[in-house]
């Protein structure tokens, strides 16, 4: 795990989406892996410029969102496919029918969450997963307690997820109490693993996930199991790492070096 501690969240989101972006040039049919949420808006923002001002070719991949709200259709203003259009894929070349969310309004969700995984692997599975990390240490909808080895399904949010989310409906009775997910294996299975984190309120989440044991408390901390993933944080979410120092010291080693 590489662990990147940037002056603030424009250099997060800058670094971030230059893994991205080297993907899609060395591999104009890369499968990208995307997250929703505000932590990664700034990478998508970087994403869309280098579209528009430096010619970024997207019209050969792939994307595969990691979840959406279950009972909400792709219409609906919040669900995810709608954020994902708004904040990206309207303003870049993607073919839309190359951009894939799960549905959270197919009549058997299991047979869908199957079909997801099918066509995920299909596709030669993911070569760059864009991820998040949730106040208490979930990624994408894997809420503490979710099996590391878990699959695309249906989970019931937590309290506090439900509290988090909140802020972008109405009504807090309008949040859904249940999403489809990718869950912690299929997650792991991406070829590379980028995480995009932002600050205080997400300092001991991610502390535990980084430096903390692996465990289904915090789902995000299965990523120490991964053989290439790359955190960028700035520096009020690096608030709560004891190996900072260390971090910054390997960052200006590798800076010598290239």
């Amino acid at each position: 795990m590489e662990v990147t501690i940037c002056t603030d969240y424009a250099e997060v989101s800058r670094l971030a989406a230059g893994i991205v972006a080297d993907m899609v040039r060395a591999m104009p049919d890369a499968v990208l892996g995307f997250a929703t949420g505000s932590s990664p808006l700034g990478l998508y923002k970087e994403l869309i410029r280098l579209h528009k001002e430096e010619g970024l070719d997207f019209s050969g991949i792939t994307t595969f969102n990691l979840d959406e709200y279950y009972g909400l259709d792709g219409d609906h203003p919040q669900s995810y496919r709608s954020f994902m259009n708004e904040n990206l894929f309207n303003h870049i070349n993607v073919p839309m029918e190359q951009t894939h969310v799960p549905s959270g309004t197919a009549e058997d969700w299991l047979e869908a969450c199957e079909a997801y995984e099918d066509l995920i692997e299909d596709m030669g599975g993911i070569d760059v997963q864009v991820l998040g990390i949730g106040s208490d240490g979930h990624i994408a909808f894997n809420e503490p307690g979710s099996s590391l080895g878990s699959r695309t399904r249906r989970v019931y949010l937590t309290q506090q997820t439900i509290e988090d989310n909140a802020r972008f409906f109405e009504r807090r009775e309008d949040v859904p109490t249940s999403a489809i997910s990718m869950g912690v294996g299929t997650i792991l299975e991406a070829a590379t693993c980028v995480m995009v984190v932002s600050g205080a309120n997400k300092a001991p989440a991610l502390a535990a996930a980084i430096e903390g044991p692996v465990t289904a408390m915090n789902t995000a901390s299965a990523l120490q199991w991964h053989p290439d993933t790359w955190v960028f944080c700035d520096e009020a979410a690096a608030a709560d790492l004891e190996m900072r120092d260390y971090y910054n010291w390997i960052r200006k080693q590798r800076e010598a070096d290239s």
